[in-house]
């Protein structure tokens, strides 16, 4: 989903409106994907080449049967050494077809472990952070409001005289306010509303201090 000018002008007005009251900078980022997961879908193909070696292993007349099945019509019992190569054809054409599907994005997603993509969305906007805020300022108060659509997860991060003064738990608030709006499609609105809460707490640790520049641009960034 692209946000509209107008979606990118309501959260900088955020952003500025938020800055006007603390020597807190604000970076919003929205992105598609934090991860492509490719790692997953291979995992899981792996599992399926591995589910259909067992399966015939288990089973061994499974084997002769798609033997006959594929190959039949009058020909002796079949070498071993056929039975494998036939073995080897199966799982080899199982796991690609395991890999061609897991190609569309949201069945590789609604397979990847909820933790997976957790620890994904966390790193994705730490990495994002470091690049766009961390040390930025000059009183190291930057801070990144981050929201991975595919996983419908978000995170807030602080610089260091930010989390000095924080915890995690300080910015449920910003987080309700942002993950409600967005699950009602109001993505525009969810990320004004966690930038207005975020202002809230970044006035009450750091209150605008005389000759404070603008030191992140006051923008929503898409991914």
């Amino acid at each position: 989903m692209r946000l509209s000018e107008e979606d990118h002008a309501r959260v900088s007005a955020a952003i500025a409106a938020a800055e006007t009251r603390s020597d807190g900078e604000i970076l919003a980022v929205v992105a598609d994907y934090s991860d492509r997961y490719h790692d997953v879908a291979l995992h899981w193909a792996i599992l399926v080449l591995i589910g259909t070696l067992a399966i015939f292993a288990a089973y061994p007349a499974l084997l002769h049967f798609w033997f006959e099945a594929l190959l039949g019509g009058w020909r002796p019992e079949p070498r071993l050494r056929e039975l494998l190569t036939l073995l080897l054809v199966l799982a080899v054409a199982k796991f690609t077809v395991a890999l061609l599907l897991l190609r569309w994005m949201p069945l590789r997603l609604a397979l990847t472990p909820r933790a997976t993509k957790v620890r994904r969305v966390r790193r994705r906007a730490i990495s994002i952070f470091k690049a766009a805020a961390e040390r930025r300022t000059a009183g190291r108060t930057g801070l990144l409001v981050y929201l991975s659509m595919a996983e419908h997860r978000a995170e807030i991060i602080g610089d260091a005289a930010i989390t000095e003064v924080t915890t995690p738990e300080t910015w449920g608030e910003a987080m309700t306010a942002l993950l409600t709006q967005v699950k009602a499609g109001r993505i525009a609105e969810g990320i004004a509303a966690a930038v207005e809460e975020v202002g809230v707490v970044c006035a009450d640790h750091f209150p605008k201090s005389e000759g404070n520049p603008n030191e992140i641009p006051d923008k929503l960034i898409e991914l």
